[in-house]
């Protein structure tokens, strides 16, 4: 079971999140675990403060270092290794392999921040920093919950079977394929023909291609550091000869038109 704590000064906003979907499901099969945890049960004044003026001024409050390092002293506890992640923005970008490798832990602590931020001290008792994306949100929660929604639907048996995973956008670095259901003929849109033909193998490299087409058109960076199979390398110089025809074309018949 992999076991996921919160700390947050907003417990009550995981509530509806938690009781639909994936993280629904790896709770109610006992494969997964997870408890909120009130920052402001680590304050010392009869306001629960946990935040304060930054020193050297600006706008907007940081969050103290005090409330923070015994929540996580407390929460952690007893457990050995529980991997503690301050959702940050200014941490590592989460993907899917940061994913499969949480999904692979025991226990993990996540840090949710607020308003401008942590006191950087906070910083010397967490493992990692992770951030959802260059863009603002206003506070760790709903990036504790993308996290979570992620790292929930690879905990093996959650998905009933794992099979299907496999394809999906990023599972083994690429874009996932187009795909298609009922009807046939959409507002004169057709189900390309290699997919009713029950050929596997043809189906199968036709997916690998779109794939491929996909992640070069829209997310190029994806390949930069990718290890090519022969398949995709062929694949991949198909598409380049098809580009180029296309574009052959498209010139002769301007030409023809001048």
């Amino acid at each position: 079971m992999l076991d996921i704590r919160i700390l947050t000064i907003f417990p009550g906003i995981f509530e509806s999140f938690l009781a639909y979907g994936n993280p629904a499901r790896a709770v109610g099969a006992d494969l997964l675990n997870v408890e909120t945890v009130d920052l402001r049960d680590f304050t010392g004044d009869r306001h629960r403060t946990t935040d304060d003026y930054p020193y050297g001024g600006g706008t907007g409050m940081v969050m103290k270092p005090e409330p923070i390092v015994a929540g996580i002293r407390e929460t952690c506890g007893p457990r050995e290794n529980t991997r503690v992640i301050l959702m940050c923005p200014q941490g590592k970008l989460f993907d899917q392999r940061t994913a499969e490798e949480l999904a692979r832990l025991g226990s993990i602590l996540l840090v949710c921040g607020r308003y401008e931020g942590v006191d950087e001290r906070i910083r010397a008792f967490v493992h990692d920093e992770v951030s959802m994306g260059d863009f603002i949100l206003s506070g760790g929660e709903t990036a504790a919950m993308v996290l979570i929604d992620s790292v929930s639907r690879l905990i093996p048996g959650v998905l009933g079977s794992d099979s299907h995973i496999e394809g999906e956008s990023f599972y083994d670095g690429l874009l996932e394929y187009p795909q298609y259901t009922r009807p046939r003929i959409f507002e004169g849109m057709e189900v390309p023909d290699v997919l009713l033909e029950g050929h596997h193998e043809k189906i199968r490299r036709w997916r690998k291609k779109q794939a491929l087409a996909k992640t070069v058109a829209r997310r190029p960076d994806l390949l930069k550091h990718r290890a090519l199979e022969p398949e995709e390398r062929e694949l991949l110089a198909e598409l380049r000869t098809e580009s180029d025809s296309a574009l052959a074309e498209n010139n002769d018949e301007h030409v023809g038109t001048d």
